[in-house]
């Protein structure tokens, strides 16, 4: 088993994590980037918001990213982490590949995963014309027939119907599926003020035909023709190196961490979607970018102390 040394391990290789790897690079950090090759964002087409890349294909961007960082030696590591273990100043991560990483500092970008409503066809046209976030795709689907269907998991209908109010600034004509979720007099009232029809009753499958969503049909054997659905997925951390090192946890899941990042563990930092699951790509991108500063500054201050 071989083992190398370097200043910053970092684990994730989205946008955050080569963000941080950009900088930490161009600080002349020996760094390593490890990624599993399994990006949150893969099956969408495009991604918007991200100022002078809106519309690229996520794979671009990360491929964009890849080269840049290269350029300033960082190294990219195709692997998996399957374990982690110390603190401060002395790291080891184990890859499923047989290698062993050991580091002065980790920064974990792992992002979070979606857990979706088990409604027939959501998962398979997911990122195409199902979708979750209106301000990443709203504008591609704008004055359409959208539907937005409700989610099976408790912490999910507050995010429905946030959707529900957010969804007629891109189109006049929005259908709610509550689905299995029940809403309240207020909820439906608030809801109707904002021009939704809401349909109640179980949501069956997606009608889709030659590969396109044709609309929304329930269990009752009625169908409602629609162009794109959003649904209110639940997020869930990829926090499992964090929690090998030991590092806090919110009652939300979510890791605790300074504005910089930091983790409760000395040496290990966090940024992207695992601490933050309403960041944007952007948003992640500069949360490492901050991240990675605030992580070489502490190996400064380590590089000078004196005893």
């Amino acid at each position: 088993m071989s083992e190398t040394r370097y200043d910053v391990v970092i684990v994730g290789g989205g946008a955050a994590g080569l963000s941080a790897a950009l900088v930490l690079g161009r600080s002349r950090r020996r760094v390593a980037v490890v990624d599993a090759g399994q990006p949150r964002n893969a099956p969408a087409e495009h991604m918007q918001g991200f100022l002078s890349r809106d519309g690229m294909p996520p794979g671009e961007l990360l491929a964009v990213g890849r080269r840049e960082v290269a350029g300033y030696g960082v190294e990219l590591v195709d692997d998996r982490v399957i374990g982690a273990a110390g603190s401060g100043a002395e790291f080891e991560l184990r890859l499923a590949g047989g290698r062993t990483l050991r580091a002065r500092r980790v920064l974990v970008a792992t992002g979070l995963r979606d857990e979706l409503p088990e409604v027939a066809g959501v998962r398979e046209r997911w990122g195409r014309d199902v979708l979750h976030c209106p301000y990443c795709h709203g504008y591609e689907v704008a004055d359409q027939p959208l539907g937005l269907i409700g989610g099976d998991e408790p912490g999910a209908l507050a995010r429905a119907v946030h959707l529900a109010l957010l969804l007629p600034q891109w189109s006049d004509d929005v259908v709610f599926f509550p689905h299995t979720m029940a809403l309240t007099d207020a909820e439906r009232r608030r809801i109707a003020g904002r021009g939704v029809r809401i349909v109640d009753g179980k949501v069956a499958r997606l009608a889709v035909e030659d590969d396109r969503l044709r609309g929304v049909e329930l269990a009752d054997g009625s169908a409602v023709p629609r162009a794109a659905v959003f649904v209110a997925p639940t997020f869930v951390p990829d926090n499992a190196v964090l929690s090998a090192l030991g590092c806090a946890v919110a009652e939300t899941g979510w890791a605790v961490t300074d504005p910089s990042g930091r983790t409760s563990v000395p040496g290990v930092w966090a940024a992207g979607n695992v601490t933050n699951p309403g960041a944007q790509v952007i948003t992640a991108a500069g949360a490492a970018s901050a991240a990675a500063i605030a992580l070489n500054t502490d190996l400064v201050e380590e590089d000078s102390t004196i005893d």
